[in-house]
Order: C-alpha cells, then sequence, then structure tokens
C-alpha cells in the first residue's frame, strides 16, 4: 500500500499494531482523525498517555483500576467465591451478564509453553496466597479459554489447590445459543454431551 506521506504511514503502521485492525482501517482512522479539530486529536493523545502513566492494578485481584486497592472489597459480593479469569476484558464479560456477584482473579495470562508462558510468568502464586490467607474462600471457579493452553493452566491450578479446603468448578462449555449442532466442532459437541443438565421447562 502506498501512502501520500511519511506521516500518515507512520501512524498507520503504529494504529495496525492494535487487535482486530488491519492497515485499511487503521488508514481509514488515520484519515478520520486528520479530518477532525485538533483539539480533539490532543485530547485523545493526552487519553492514552495518562491511561499508559497511571493506571493500576489491584494488589489483590489484579483487575485494572483508578487505585491499587480492592475495589470488590468496598461492593456488596459474595467473598466466598473467586472467578479465575485470564484478563480483566474476561472479568469484565462476567459482570456485565449480572449472573455472578463474587469476587475476581486476574491471572494476565495462560501457561503455554510454546510461547514461553510458564506458571511463574502469571499471577497462579497470588491466588494460591489469597485462598491460603482466607478461610472464608470455599468456591473457585476457572474460567479460562476453552483452549489446550486454558486447559493446561486450569489443570495445574487444579492440581495445586489439591489439599485446600476449597471447592473447584469450571464454566460450563457447549453450544452456544441459538447455534446448530451440524456446525459445532466435535470436542464442543462432546463436552455438551459431557456435561449435559436437567431440562427446566
Amino acid at each position: 500500500m502506498e501512502y501520500p506521506s511519511k506521516l500518515v504511514e507512520k501512524a498507520v503502521e503504529e494504529i495496525a499494531k492494535l487487535p482486530g485492525i488491519g492497515k485499511k482501517t487503521a488508514l481509514r482512522l488515520v484519515l478520520h482523525i486528520l479530518n477532525r479539530p485538533e483539539e480533539d486529536t490532543t485530547s485523545l493523545s493526552e487519553a492514552l498517555i495518562d491511561l499508559r502513566q497511571n493506571i493500576k492494578y489491584c494488589n489483590t485481584c489484579h483487575i485494572i483500576g483508578d487505585t491499587d486497592e480492592c475495589t470488590c472489597m468496598t461492593m456488596n459480593r459474595d467473598t466466598s467465591i473467586i472467578c479465575v479469569v485470564e484478563g480483566t476484558t474476561d472479568a469484565m464479560a462476567i459482570r456485565n451478564t449480572g449472573q455472578y456477584n463474587g469476587l475476581y482473579h486476574v491471572l494476565g495470562g495462560r501457561i503455554s509453553p510454546m510461547d514461553g508462558i510458564g506458571p511463574d510468568n502469571i499471577r497462579i502464586d497470588s491466588l494460591i496466597d489469597r485462598i491460603k490467607n482466607n478461610s472464608e474462600i470455599k468456591e473457585i471457579i476457572l474460567a479460562l479459554s476453552g483452549t489446550m493452553e486454558g486447559d493446561t493452566t486450569a489443570f495445574y491450578i487444579t492440581k495445586l489447590l489439591k489439599g485446600h479446603d476449597v471447592k473447584v468448578t469450571s464454566i460450563a462449555r457447549g453450544i452456544p445459543v441459538g447455534g446448530e449442532l451440524e456446525y459445532a466442532d466435535e470436542v464442543t459437541l462432546g463436552r455438551s454431551i459431557m456435561t449435559r443438565t436437567l431440562f427446566e421447562s
């Protein structure tokens, strides 16, 4: 792709590094920014710099926030359950369902030997410490991705939790609402059969 300016090219290259954005979309965004008032660009730049320099991570659950204190503890939440997720976006997705009112623990990734990510590279130790130091915790929900890496991480955590007085559960995996069986992969379909539940009318 040819660009009319080196400055445009550089901006496109940087924006295209964001997930889900190709060079065509990046170019459209760059041209949109150029067509907006200069103060809009300044405001965007300042917001991104402020975000990068001042964002905090909770010392307890590692969720992104404005403070390193755990905001979950100030809310009316069930402190006997911890939902373990890979990232803050997963915690936000679960929170938005309105079906879960417990605590969270953000691992910051998943075990992936192929990518050089081992158990020491994610926040498993702090999860175990939370359980050791809080007898009120009764259940750990593993809400990890249904990939080999997600399963490896779940297995590793489950192994570490043996001997602790906590119930370890996993989110159900199966056919999505509105999904057709013929289009489901065999692993998903098999898990749906294995984790079947009573039909309630």
